[in-house]
Order: structure tokens, then sequence, then C-alpha cells
């Protein structure tokens, strides 16, 4: 059966346009077949952005931040935290080609021109010397706790000191075995949000 996280997907297209509101902000999007949840922003993605949005508030946004969108799917992520935070400067990547070529279509369709959007098996394709302030990603648990982790640990060596991590996760999908692992990693984990079974985890990266 095919899945979302394939680089090339063969499943024939048929397009949609979804409407999201978050934020006091409309958006719209185009989703297709072949791409994570393609027919609305799934719970577990909306409480991230909510999650997301109300914490970089709280502390306060710098400028020219640098925040990557990893599995980025058909681009909601990325969209919205540059209509949120226009000074931020975004990058958003996916392994699958169908959805890299929908977000660079809904940067269009929202309005805004894109940043860094690309194609890469997890970060492989990034630059060595690409590194963020910001992580935001809802990983692919159907992919396996290998990639999962493999999301972490490269999120890792491409963030800044003092650089935050997001990620969301269903308990009964891992959120446990996440939250251990990013510990391990970051030296902290703490639960930021949960609302429907869904937990949002936010790392620091150390000075």
């Amino acid at each position: 059966m095919p899945q979302y996280f394939e680089s090339e997907p063969v499943t024939p297209s048929q397009k949609r346009t979804i409407e999201y509101r978050i934020d006091g902000k409309n958006f719209k999007f185009i989703t297709d077949t072949a791409v994570f949840s393609k027919t609305q922003v799934d719970k577990g993605t909306d409480l991230l952005l909510h999650s997301a949005i109300e914490d970089i508030k709280g502390r306060g946004p710098g400028r020219d931040e640098t925040l990557l969108d990893l599995g980025c799917g058909w681009g909601v992520v990325g969209i919205v935290m540059k209509s949120v935070f226009t000074l931020f400067d975004i990058t958003c990547v996916d392994v699958n080609s169908r959805a890299v070529e929908l977000t660079k279509q809904n940067w269009e369709l929202n309005g805004k021109k894109p940043f860094k959007v690309q194609t890469s098996d997890v970060l492989a394709d990034i630059p060595e010397d690409a590194l963020f302030d910001t992580v935001i990603t809802n990983p692919p648990v159907r992919a396996g706790k290998k990639t999962v982790f493999a999301f972490y640990e490269q999120s890792y060596a491409h963030m800044k000191p003092g650089a935050a991590i997001y990620v969301v996760l269903q308990r009964k999908q891992g959120a446990d075995s996440s939250k251990k692992k990013l510990t391990e990693l970051f030296g902290n984990c703490e639960t930021v949000d949960i609302k429907g079974g869904y937990h949002v985890m936010k790392s620091v990266k150390g000075e």
C-alpha cells in the first residue's frame, strides 16, 4: 500500500482544496493523494501549531530567526508560521516529491514567497552548515521508530545552541519513547500541551 513517506508517489493525482483558520487568519491549501492528511489539517498538527505559536509569542520572537518545517507535507506548518512570524526565514523539507510540489504551490496560493522548499530524506540533503533556531515536526510514525528517531538526531545536528524543537505524537503512537529519546539527546524534554491523546513536546539544545 502506498505511503505518504515514499519519495516518488505513483498513486494517481486527485487534488482538492481545503480551508484552515488559526491565529485569526484564514488559509487555503491544495492537497492530493499520497500525502499525509489529505482531507484536513490533522488534529496533531493543529495542536502543534497552536502550542508552538503560543510558546514562541511567550518568549518573544527575534528578528530573522530560522525555522525548519521537517516533514512538511503540503506545507501547513511553514506557511502558518511565516504568516504569524513574518520576519522568520522558513525552510520546508519532505522526502515526498509530491508533497514538496504542493508546498511550493501552497506558498503561492497563500500569497507568500517561498523561502527554501526542497526534497530531502530527513536532513541528508540539507547543507551541514544550515542551522536553525526552531524545528517543528509531526514525525512519520508509520515509517517506524528508526526514522522518527532520525528526525530528532538529525535535527539536533542542525540546531543552534539554545534552539528548540517542537514534536507532536499520540501516546499510543510512541510519545513516551520519543520523550525518552529527546531527553537523551537534549538533556531535557517538557510536555507543553496534551489534547485528545496528542502530546506536544519541546526540547531545547544547550548553549
